[in-house]
This record gives C-alpha cells, structure tokens and sequence, in this order.
C-alpha cells in the first residue's frame, strides 16, 4: 500500500515533464546518482534538475540523501510504483 505522500503527486503531473521523465529515465538505471550527474546525462541545468527532483521526491518515487554536504538521489526501486514505470521505461525506450 502507498502512503499519502506518494499519493500528493498526480501520475499526469510526473509524465507532464520530459526533464522529469529524463531524470526518471537515468536514476531507474543507475539506482543512485548525485544532481552534477544527473543534470550532465539529461542536459539539463542545476536549478531545472533541483525542481524536477523536488516533485519526485515529493512523489515518493526518488528519495535524497545527504551525506554531509553532498546529495545523492536514490530510485525508489522498492516501490511498487517506481519498479512499474521502470519497466515501463525499459520497454518503452
């Protein structure tokens, strides 16, 4: 059962975003990957990358954890959601 938390971010707004569905995209392959990555495979610039994380977390789908002064942001594989659209994504792409 998903908590209210993953619930707060409509399916519609997630997919509504290719910057979203590109960080989707590169995080459901490597699991784990710090914002300097993340914005150099998708193309995109820090403060674009940090917003789009911003509602993936507040999703429930990617979780961030701070070691210090670093970020890393972690594909949620242990929810059921986020292993459903990561094999949406593997077929798709």
């Amino acid at each position: 059962m998903t908590s209210n938390i993953s619930r707060t971010v409509p399916i519609e707004e997630i997919l509504s975003s290719k910057g979203r569905i590109k960080i989707l995209k590169v995080l459901s392959k490597s699991l784990e990957l710090n914002i300097s990555e993340i914005c150099r495979q998708v193309g995109l610039n820090h403060t674009s990358t940090k917003l789009h994380l911003q509602i993936l977390i507040k999703s429930g789908l990617v979780e961030e954890k701070v070691f210090g002064r670093i970020k890393i942001y972690r594909y949620r594989i242990e929810d059921m959601r986020a292993r459903a659209l990561r094999n949406l994504l593997e077929i798709w792409v």
